[in-house]
């Protein structure tokens, strides 16, 4: 039988039609890309995310020389959210790289990461993805892994 998964997002062409506070989140996201370190792929990645608390966590990329040992921004700032700040759940996540020729969307260990979060602390996860001055925006991190791992 044949089924549908259809999801709401937002799409922003400018990122000065984001909220304030997202604007803010994604400039952070953009300046933790200064901290990535990429010397293989030359692809940086910053990730912000803005807790309950109002506090602003930050994550970059780390390549390895052992590949595939390496991490992605979300999962750095995500591994260190819940290790450190479990009780203060995750609100809004921003994704930024550098360059930043299109979008930046999370890989799939991401998403399921993402949700995995969003399991644990009980509530969703906002994830703004941006780049080339757009970005684009769903409400949970459960939207981009419609078929997620669960034990």
């Amino acid at each position: 039988m044949e089924q549908k998964f259809v999801f709401d997002y937002e799409h922003y062409e400018s990122l000065a039609a984001l909220s304030a506070e997202d604007r803010e989140l994604v400039a952070e996201a953009g300046r933790a890309t200064a901290n990535a370190h990429a010397p293989y792929s030359k692809f940086r990645v910053g990730a912000a995310a803005r807790l309950r608390s109002g506090r602003i966590l930050y994550g970059s990329n780390f390549e390895s020389e052992v590949y595939p040992a390496g991490l992605c921004a979300e999962r750095t700032l995500l591994f260190y959210a819940e290790a450190n700040c479990a009780d203060d759940p995750v609100e809004t996540l921003a994704i930024a790289s550098d360059p930043s020729g299109r979008e930046c969307y999370p890989c799939g260990q991401c998403r399921q990461v993402m949700v995995d979060v969003e399991r644990r602390q009980g509530s969703p996860m906002r994830v703004i993805m941006s780049g080339h001055g757009s970005a684009t925006v769903v409400a949970s991190a459960a939207l981009l892994l419609p078929f997620t791992f669960s034990l």
